[in-house]
């Protein structure tokens, strides 16, 4: 018999999702998302479509298990990686046509790719979220991560960003690998300069070359 009580990942893993105004160190361990990939400027159509379709498959196969009797979960904040081609990271000099995402809702580990498609299925049926398909399971582990709250609008990030990295050489570490971010807040029902965002990157041990006359 699945149990009753309703898991809420985001509760669950307060340790993980700290929102400090000022930088922290946290540990990724393996997580599992609902995920699906894009390309092009966020707020535009095909970033949108996305959103939609992570939604209305986390929500389909969410009220399945539910009206089945089998275990219920909160559906978790959306999360989004951020990264470029090639090795840069300096998104200010990229048109933002050129950014590349994924878009993740996290998820018990119990759900199985045949729910996916069941509910891609259905939604599809309705004639809803064509994208639905292309949502999957994927598991995630970021390891050692730099994480601090960003207050403010998405184009003012810079500056948190070059807070965490500045902690991070503190601490004798560097960043690496993609920018991680969740959100807290709702764009369409907060003001951009209210806007809460976790900011999450991964970091690494600097790496020292002595050099040799």
């Amino acid at each position: 018999m699945a149990s009753t009580e309703k898991i809420d990942l985001f509760k669950q893993h307060k340790d993980q999702y700290v929102a400090a105004k000022k930088p922290v160190l946290v540990t990724m361990d393996e997580a599992t998302y609902l995920t699906i990939t894009g390309r092009g400027a966020p707020g535009g159509p095909e970033f949108t479509d996305r959103i939609g379709a992570l939604y209305g498959v986390a929500f389909t196969v969410k009220m399945t298990r539910k009206f089945a009797g089998r275990q219920d979960f909160a559906i978790g904040k959306l999360e989004t990686q951020w990264w470029l081609d090639g090795d840069s990271h300096d998104f200010g000099r990229v048109p933002r046509e050129r950014w590349n995402w994924r878009l993740m809702i996290r998820t018990p580990p119990g759900v199985a790719p045949r729910e996916l498609e069941d509910a891609a299925r259905k939604l599809l049926a309705k004639g809803k979220a064509p994208a639905a398909e292309q949502v999957k399971l994927e598991s995630l582990t970021e390891g050692p991560c730099v994480q601090m709250l960003h207050v403010g609008p998405y184009a003012e990030e810079g500056r948190t960003i070059e807070a965490m990295r500045t902690f991070a050489e503190s601490q004798g570490l560097t960043l690496h690998g993609r920018h991680h971010e969740i959100y807290l807040s709702d764009p369409r029902r907060v003001p951009p300069e209210k806007l809460k965002t976790i900011l999450r990157l991964p970091v690494r041990k600097q790496e020292f070359r002595r050099e040799v006359d």
